[in-house]
């Protein structure tokens, strides 16, 4: 669809012609042409900044050097639809019946993506603002998000380009639009540990030296752990051991090698480093206590981070009271999400919809909540710009 001079964007159109295009991580399915064709139809400047194999595109109205500017973000790219034929409409079929969008991305978050570009259109070309509206939009948020909002920030820094705020646009309501905005996110990281022993008869476990006894006293113990209470704004840190495997087929053989998998969210109490120092000496303590040797991996999705609530919060509340009549709670929970590295570039908050259905069967959402979405994203321009 094309900008209108004349009548405001339809939000709920644009999000149905974004869920026609096939996006499932890493492919762009057309979804950034689409937007490109519709933000540079409306005046704003755009630019390709694909890195990796993934698909990424920056917009701005007006001048880069501009004494404020407001930024948006979100992602195009979605994940599968798993069985196809469970779907009651067509996944990437964007229909609408009775009331209801449908389809892949029409939570997470076509829609929400939809919204914001429809409200930056729109505001742009009937307010003319003394600043500069910014959309960092990506194809790379559902994969391994190295690519993509990371690419973007990168391009950014060496083009002089800078979002004073930032509004993720990912669906955080939890039962109504309005109820909820993300002031922050808690870490994730994730530990891998192999355990090496010896080989032996069942039967005769002291000439053996059993990795899989060892390797089960270290998860509980890292289990048992508690790891702290929480925090002002954060819940307790959580270790969840996500599995045990040694692909060990016989009865009587104890096998020479175990494979475990924790994972790690944690509050502003810690950082990754001072986790991965703590998970270091347990392996060495469990390896010294039982002769059996452990290596230990650690991949890290993104540490803890918190926007203190204040002018960007208050923000973000007045629109939605506005348009809405609700107060919204200020929360960290879920998972991780793009903030995690916009926060080291602006202050940041994340908004959208209700997230019910979110990478689900029968993805879908109420037109309603996309038409007020806009208006609240709409509000929050206006309030910015003021």
């Amino acid at each position: 669809m094309e900008a209108s001079l004349n009548k405001p964007t339809d939000p709920v159109a644009l999000a149905a012609e974004l869920i026609r295009c096939p996006s499932v991580t890493p492919e762009e399915g057309g979804a950034l042409q689409l937007l490109e064709r519709c933000l540079a139809g409306a005046g704003f400047e755009c630019t390709r900044v694909d890195r990796g194999g993934v698909a990424n595109l920056f917009a701005r109205w007006g001048a880069k050097a501009a004494a404020k500017s407001f930024g948006f973000n979100g992602h195009t790219d979605v994940v599968p639809v798993g069985d196809a034929a469970a779907w009651s409409h067509d996944p990437f079929g964007g229909e609408i019946v009775e009331g209801t969008l449908w389809g892949r991305g029409a939570t997470d978050m076509k829609s929400g993506v939809a919204a914001f570009a429809a409200a930056a259109m729109d505001f742009v070309r009937e307010a003319s603002p003394d600043g500069a509206v910014i959309l960092a939009i990506t194809g790379d948020e559902e994969g391994d998000a190295t690519d993509g909002t990371v690419a973007l920030l990168d391009w950014m820094a060496r083009e002089g380009e800078r979002m004073d705020i930032c509004i993720v646009g990912e669906p955080t309501s939890r039962a109504q639009l309005g109820d909820m905005m993300k002031i922050g996110r808690r870490g994730s990281m994730t530990a891998h540990f192999t355990a090496r022993g010896v080989q032996g008869h069942s039967a005769y476990p002291q000439r053996a030296k059993n990795p899989v006894s060892a390797m089960a006293r270290l998860i509980a113990r890292l289990a048992d752990h508690g790891l702290d209470e929480g925090t002002a704004h954060f819940e307790p840190s959580t270790l969840a051991p996500t599995t045990i495997d040694t692909g060990n087929p016989a009865t009587n053989v104890i096998p020479a090698e175990c494979r475990a998998t924790v994972n790690i969210r944690f509050n502003d109490a810690h950082d990754s480093a001072s986790l991965t120092k703590w998970l270091e000496a347990e392996r060495a303590g469990m390896a010294a206590e039982t002769g059996v040797e452990f290596t230990m991996e650690v991949k890290v999705s993104g540490e803890s981070f918190l926007t203190p609530p204040g002018r960007l919060s208050d923000m973000v509340a007045r629109a939605v009271q506005a348009e809405t009549g609700i107060t919204p709670e200020l929360s960290t929970t879920g998972g991780t999400s793009d903030a995690r590295f916009i926060k080291d570039h602006c202050p940041v908050v994340e908004f959208g919809l209700t997230g019910k259905t979110m990478h689900q069967v029968d993805e879908r959402v109420p037109v309603e909540e996309i038409v007020k979405l806009k208006a609240i994203y709409s509000h929050m321009l206006k309030d910015y710009f003021a």
